[in-house]
């Protein structure tokens, strides 16, 4: 084995320039395909992180995902019912003391209830339509994503007595209104009340900005005319991923329907799913393209070193050693292009982390690009390295293996 290493050495060695060639073609094509891995993965952990961060790990409502049956039909036996007027029921969660009592007896981590209400936010002459979200700032305080985006103030100013209220800044500019201003929120039953601004905040989401609005539930409760009841509640689990059954429990018991972040974002996780498709495809392709390169300097080296081939052959080399000795060409190529391309890839990584701008894309502001450093995409960048590169000398590799050593002396090929 140690003479076939030395061979080999002396192969490359001997067509210096072909083998540097062919050496950045693959640093190239690891450098880049790292750098790409560390972007698209940066993108996808940033997207989860915040669909993580920005919203309730489940989420209970007032709704049901099947139509509640109707009094009449399990009245009557009757095929289809028609023609019934419905009492005017207003919704909200039945008996939300015992509800919220049950889920804080089991959940591990934060429970709290709140009443969402549409309504309209008027300051001198000036109307905004607003999501009005009636709260209690203790229990809000562990699964609110906004407690720590106040510019000024905080959710247990609240509380500090008075109608107190927090807005979003960008709500705030809209109106012309700050800190201390008296603004009237106008409810959809028609109640109104007037609310002083004791806090601003500032989430980088447009639509929480311009259009959220946080009062005690109390407050709510008496603007839409709805005392005692409560629409949400938001659960802010330890562990994230358990989600999914924490919701599935909820649902069984209380018979609300409970959705899960992962199902609110379904669409857009297998949407991530695909985009790992595409990454590691073109990673694949870059790496193949790499491979061609190697290929031709190890198809060259064949074709040149027939003779030589012939007469190792006729000392004892068996088609097996000869296999080796190209493929181990391929390796070694493969091996110090995916080595320099770790320095290359290590290199454009650290300059796209330097990349500042301030955009504002999808309603999040964003000021850097989102870079994920993971070992992981060094490690299967020179994979694909290796292993192209060891399918590039295998195939030209086992052709002259194939040879017979007198036919290439001779000239018969």
């Amino acid at each position: 084995m140690r003479l076939i290493l030395d061979i080999a050495v002396t192969h490359i060695a001997g067509r210096g320039r072909q083998t540097l060639v062919a050496v950045l073609g693959v640093a190239v094509g690891v450098g880049f395909s790292i750098a790409m891995a560390a972007l698209m993965q940066g993108g996808q952990d940033d997207l989860i992180a915040k669909l993580v961060d920005t919203m309730p790990h489940v989420e209970i409502t007032d709704d049901r995902r099947q139509p509640p049956t109707q009094p009449a039909e399990a009245a009557f036996d009757a095929v289809a019912i028609a023609g019934l007027r419905p009492r005017e029921d207003r919704r909200g969660i039945i008996n939300p003391t015992a509800a919220f009592t049950w889920l804080r007896e089991w959940v591990p981590g934060r429970v709290a209830a709140s009443l969402e209400t549409q309504g309209v936010i008027r300051y001198l002459g000036r109307d905004v339509g607003a999501t009005v979200v009636g709260i209690e700032p203790k229990a809000e305080r562990g699964v609110s994503p906004i407690i720590g985006n106040f510019v000024q103030g905080s959710f247990e100013a609240l509380g500090a007595g008075g109608n107190n209220a927090v807005i979003g800044d960008r709500m705030a500019a809209r109106l012309g209104a700050g800190m201390g201003d008296t603004v009237t929120v106008v409810a959809a039953t028609g109640q109104s009340r007037g609310f002083k601004i004791a806090g601003l905040f500032h989430t980088g989401i447009t639509a929480r900005d311009e259009h959220e609005v946080y009062v005690l539930l109390k407050s709510a409760q008496i603007l839409d005319e709805r005392i005692n009841v409560i629409n949400q509640i938001r659960i802010k689990l330890n562990d994230p991923a358990a989600a999914p059954a924490a919701a599935r429990r909820a649902e069984a018991r209380l018979g609300y329907k409970s959705v899960s972040w992962q199902e609110a974002n379904r669409q857009i996780l297998e949407a991530v799913v695909v985009r790992n498709v595409i990454m590691y495809t073109v990673v694949a392709a870059i790496m193949l393209v790499a491979g061609f390169g190697i290929f031709n300097i190890i198809s060259t080296i064949t074709h040149e070193k027939a003779r030589d081939i012939a007469i190792m052959k006729s000392l004892g080399f068996s088609q097996g050693d000869m296999q080796r000795l190209f493929v181990l060409e391929g390796v070694a190529i493969g091996a110090a292009g995916s080595a320099l391309g770790w320095l290359l890839g290590f290199a454009l990584v650290y300059a796209l982390s330097l990349v500042h701008f301030e955009l504002s894309a999808g309603g999040r502001e964003l000021t850097r690009l989102p870079i994920a450093w993971d070992p992981l995409h060094y490690a299967i960048a020179a994979g694909f390295a290796v292993a192209s590169a060891a399918v590039a000398g295998y195939l030209p590799a086992r052709r002259a293996a194939r040879q017979h050593p007198v036919d290439i002396i001779r000239g018969a090929s």
